[in-house]
């Protein structure tokens, strides 16, 4: 069951929130064209389709402009769950960029994607990820007890 958050952000054009969603991943990572913010978002978004899974994937998904969604939908997940760490780690491996340079994109695309989402619904996501993701997202990271 889809807990649907009671406020879900407002309905756009498909083509203006792509184009603005790029437009905050560009200032957000500082990348100089928009095409490199295209790049990067569509590698962060797909490495996330690979470790997203059930009603979390779906509603965010739905949240997320149609191209974007594209990105993460295209993926299957791996069942390989990776923490934050090993999710830029992973990244860093697929892509060939260092893992500075990595962490940093991840951070400028999840960022966005989270204030996208929602704070109920990036709860949730990062409550479904192992450890790190927090971080990723532009939140705090608490830490589980046992």
């Amino acid at each position: 069951m889809t807990l649907l958050s009671p406020v879900a952000p407002p309905a756009r054009t498909a083509s203006v929130a792509f184009d603005q969603m790029l437009e905050e991943v560009r200032y957000e990572g500082a990348y100089p064209t928009r095409r490199q913010a295209q790049d990067v978002l569509r590698r962060v978004l797909e490495a996330l389709g690979r470790q997203l899974t059930g009603d979390e994937r779906v509603e965010l998904a739905a949240r997320l402009p149609q191209d974007a969604a594209r990105f993460l939908a295209s993926q299957i997940p791996t069942g390989r769950p990776l923490t934050g760490w090993g999710f830029v780690k992973d990244l860093a491996e697929r892509t060939g960029g260092t893992l500075a340079t990595t962490r940093w994109d991840t951070g400028s695309v999840l960022g966005v994607v989270a204030r996208l989402a929602g704070d109920d619904l990036t709860a949730r996501i990062i409550g479904q990820l192992p450890n790190g993701y927090a971080l990723l997202f532009g939140r705090a990271q608490l830490v589980r007890t046992a």
